[in-house]
Order: C-alpha cells, then sequence, then structure tokens
C-alpha cells in the first residue's frame, strides 16, 4: 500500500497514514524496547503521519501509553517499563484480527469499547522473544496489517542462534565454532550436555561464551574462562532460554554493518568497529546502553574489506530472507577473514545505537531512517511475497 491510497473521497483531503509504534514485551529486552520507541516517536514526522503509541507489558496486555518521548529514557541507569507509562491500569487495546478492518479498539471493565481508528501500519520496535521473533508478525500476517522489518521466518531465523548460523552455513557464509543445548538434552543428561561444551574448550580453547539461543542486547550472556564458571553460567543462560549456545572466542576485531531495504533492494551502510570496552569484559548490555561504549564509525578499514564486509551483509541479509533492516555483526580475525556472528532482525535503534550511526555516517539521518522504513512497509504487501 503506499500513502496515495489514503484519500478518503473527492470532497475530502487525503489523510495521513496512522502509524502505530509498538513496543515493550514480555521478554528480558523490555526496557530497551521502550527506549528504542521514544527515540523513534521523537523522530516520525508528524506532519507525514499520524502516530499511536502502543506498549506491551511484561505480562503481555496491550495498552495505550502517552505520546511522551521524554518519558522513554534509561533514568539513574534504569530503564522505563511500560506499565509506568500506560494511560490506564485496567484497559486494552485490541489490534484487528480481519483483514478487511484495520480499526484499534480500546476497552475497559464495565466500558463500552471504545474505536480508536485505523492503523495503516506498525512499527514494531520489540526486541527478543514475543515480538521480534517472528511471533507479532504472524499476528499482523493474519490482520493483514503492514508492519517495519522482517516477516514471519526471517524474524524466527534472526532470533534462533542457531537456525540463523545453520542457514549461514548453508549460503556460504562463515560462522565460528559452537554447540547447542536444547531443553530435552538438558533434563536427559546433564553431565553429556557438559561434556558437548567441554569439548568445544578443548578442541577450541577458553574463553567461552555462554549465550541464551533466542535473545539479544547482550543478556543472558557469560564468558567464562574454565570450568569453574560453568555451572553457573549455563543457570543464567537458561534464566532466559531454556536451550543455550556456547561459543569459541574468536580472536579479531568487532565489525558491525546495517543493511536498509531501498525500493530497488538492499544496501549495506558503512561499517562501524567496536573496540574492547574498557570497563567492561565484553561488549555486555551496560557497555553498550548504560555505558554507552563508543563504536569507531566508519571502522579503520581498507577499502578492500569494507567492500567485503558490506558484501557479506548484504548477503546474509538475503539469506535469511530478511526485508526492511537488519545489523549484521562480524569478526575480522587475525587471518584477515570475515565471520559472521549474527544479525539483528530489530537492531537497537535508539539514535546512539550503531545501526543508526552507520547510516548517518553512510548520509542517511535517523528521522529519514525512521522514514525509509515506514514507506518500504507501506510499500509491501502481507502474505506471501
Amino acid at each position: 500500500m503506499s500513502t496515495e491510497n489514503l484519500s478518503q473521497s473527492p470532497e475530502q483531503p487525503p489523510r495521513k497514514p496512522r502509524v502505530a509504534v509498538v513496543f515493550g514485551g514480555r521478554s528480558s529486552e523490555h526496557g530497551i524496547s521502550a527506549v528504542t520507541a521514544g527515540a523513534v516517536l521523537k523522530a516520525i514526522d508528524r506532519t507525514k503521519y499520524d502516530v499511536l503509541p502502543i506498549g506491551i507489558t511484561r505480562e503481555g496486555r496491550w495498552v495505550l501509553t502517552a505520546d511522551e518521548p521524554e518519558r522513554m529514557a534509561i533514568t539513574d541507569r534504569r530503564t522505563p517499563d511500560v506499565a509506568q507509562l500506560s494511560d490506564s491500569g485496567e484497559g486494552a487495546v485490541v489490534l484487528p484480527v480481519d483483514p478487511a478492518n484495520r480499526e484499534v479498539v480500546y476497552s475497559e471493565p464495565g466500558s463500552v469499547p471504545k474505536a480508536l481508528g485505523e492503523i495503516d501500519v506498525v512499527f514494531p520496535v520489540l526486541h527478543g522473544p514475543y515480538g521480534e521473533d517472528g511471533t507479532l508478525q504472524g499476528m499482523l500476517e493474519l490482520s493483514g496489517v503492514p508492519y517495519v522489518g522482517s516477516g514471519v521466518l526471517a524474524s524466527a531465523v534472526g532470533q534462533d542462534k542457531e537456525y540463523m548460523k545453520r542457514v549461514f552455513t548453508s549460503f556460504g557464509l562463515k560462522v565460528g565454532p559452537y554447540v547447542v543445548i536444547r531443553p530435552r538434552e538438558w533434563e536427559r543428561d546433564e553431565s553429556a550436555a557438559r561434556k558437548k561444551i567441554i569439548d568445544l574448550a578443548g578442541d577450541h580453547g577458553w574463553p567461552l561464551f555462554v549465550k541464551p539461543a533466542r535473545a539479544g542486547s547482550s543478556i543472558g550472556i557469560t564468558k567464562i574462562d574454565d570450568l569453574s564458571g560453568l555451572d553457573e553460567a549455563i543457570a543464567e543462560a537458561r534464566r532466559h532460554d531454556p536451550k543455550i549456545l556456547v561459543e569459541a572466542a574468536l580472536r579479531g576485531r568487532e565489525i558491525e554493518c546495517g543493511v536498509l531495504e531501498f525500493e530497488d533492494g538492499p544496501r549495506a551502510s558503512v561499517p562501524a568497529e567496536i573496540p574492547p570496552p574498557q570497563a567492561h569484559a565484553y561488549y555486555d548490555f551496560d557497555a553498550k546502553y548504560i555505558d554507552s561504549t563508543p563504536g569507531i564509525v566508519p571502522a579503520p578499514l581498507t577499502p578492500e574489506e569494507t567492500a567485503e564486509v558490506r558484501r557479506l551483509a548484504v548477503d546474509a541479509f538475503e539469506a535469511a530472507s530478511c526485508e526492511g533492516l537488519v545489523r549484521a555483526d562480524f569478526f575480522l580475525t587475525e587471518d584477515g577473514e570475515f565471520v559472521i556472528n549474527e544479525i539483528n532482525t530489530m537492531p537497537g535503534f535508539t539514535p546512539i545505537s550503531m545501526y543508526p550511526q552507520m547510516w548517518q555516517e553512510s548520509g542517511i539521518g535517523y528521522p529519514e531512517l525512521v522514514d525509509l522504513l515506514i514507506q518500504a512497509a507501506l510499500r509491501r504487501p502481507t502474505g506471501l511475497r
């Protein structure tokens, strides 16, 4: 759908497309999603779009929130919470389930449901499970509502680090050594599961990184230097996801690259480098969002290295059938080879996040970036494509 289709009648001026910014959610990345929503709400051109902020509480209730981006910021090293931003403690928002009707309804106990008008596109800024992983995308597909970002398959692949790596390997992209411990493996034989991890260390050395397989923002990740920290690391990862991924450390530089969908196809930004943070063992949640460890944009690479990582970022975007946007993360090893670590189909998207910074350096500022993503979503049909 395009903006031109939004005229109501010859007598009435065309109405502006209505964007529902959906944020929060049930994952451990709830707070940073709210921070991202504040940045997006501040950047959306209100002369061009109407906006409806919708928060999802940690329990999964959809609520109306005030359109007040300044409240959606990190304060005293704490991220915001949708429950504190909600207009009502009991009201709930219901999205349409009929593709012929895009009207959003708000209801409160004991009151007649109130129609809030139609939405034309959803901008989901949820991170992690129950939002970035294909679940919300599937609901929007059933409802026939266009949305920003990747579809069901690419979102699910981008969330599950195991299957992401399997897809990349099948398309000829190089990934680092890893093992996966599935829930049934752990429940059936913990000692055999531990042995898989110990064998990985025996083959590739320490340290290892123990991660939830389906989480982001470096939440639940532990770097371990020997066996003494293994059980605690496994417990921390399983607190966020019963399926865990353990990766061998790669010696090299951390390089990131943004991919953005244009009308003529995806293009890559200039790359960035993440230098080792001074006050942290690795680039963890606090380094990313609380202490805001600065990246180097553009990355100090040779022209050949820059061209190669941009090519590989687009290859990763295409391999996973992504749409809209992706941040692709690589290691440039000591042998001069790019190894892909992961992609994020809804990367950190605050103005200080690396994805917007890379596009800023590429000539596209934050408000224009938000607009390009909304326009791409309006152009794209729902359903099979």
